[in-house]
């Protein structure tokens, strides 16, 4: 479905989102995972990772919107250089103006989105389908009052999110203090 969506909004609390991950982020990921990977897994991965993300690239008229919170930038996976990468290459990635990042900061206390991460995919046909993750499963969502509240929390947090600009301006301040 990724691939065909005519719109893809996704919101994360846990990690920086897959399309926007760095090759050195991504390894720390699938490094620290539970059950370990070999190393021939944990390229595999990345590599599979790695090779979505030019869907971005490919598709400049699809809009794709990532509401990231804070903690998530400022927890440091991998060490100083592997999280220096990461900003850099999620400014590079955000820098289309079909691609939009909003940061969610930390001072603020509840929004929309407590229950956890998801993404929200429109397909050609004007069908929306939403995807909730957590341990050990995700679950596609698809029913159409599933989908009004979904969409509506995901609405609401993008109105309590800063904006794009003053998220930017965020990564680079965090930049700088690596």
């Amino acid at each position: 479905l990724e691939r065909e969506a005519v719109s893809l909004c996704t919101y994360e609390c846990r990690l920086v989102p897959g399309l926007l991950q760095s090759e050195a982020y991504a390894r720390a990921v699938f490094d620290n995972s539970i059950p370990l990977l070999t190393d021939e897994q944990t390229e595999a991965q990345v590599a599979a990772r790695m090779e979505r993300q030019a869907m971005m690239r490919e598709r400049p008229t699809v809009p794709f919107g990532f509401i990231v919170e804070e903690s998530v930038f400022r927890r440091g996976l991998g060490g100083a250089q592997v999280q220096s990468n990461m900003l850099d290459h999620v400014l590079e990635l955000t820098a289309p103006r079909n691609v939009t990042l909003q940061v969610v900061p930390v001072e603020l206390e509840f929004h929309g989105c407590l229950d956890g991460p998801l993404r929200i995919l429109e397909t050609l046909e004007g069908r929306r389908v939403g995807c909730s993750e957590g341990q050990q499963n995700g679950r596609l969502i698809s029913d159409a009052k599933e989908m009004i509240l979904l969409c509506r929390r995901y609405d609401t947090l993008r109105s309590q999110a800063l904006n794009p600009t003053e998220s930017r301006d965020l990564l680079e301040r965090l930049r700088g203090e690596l």
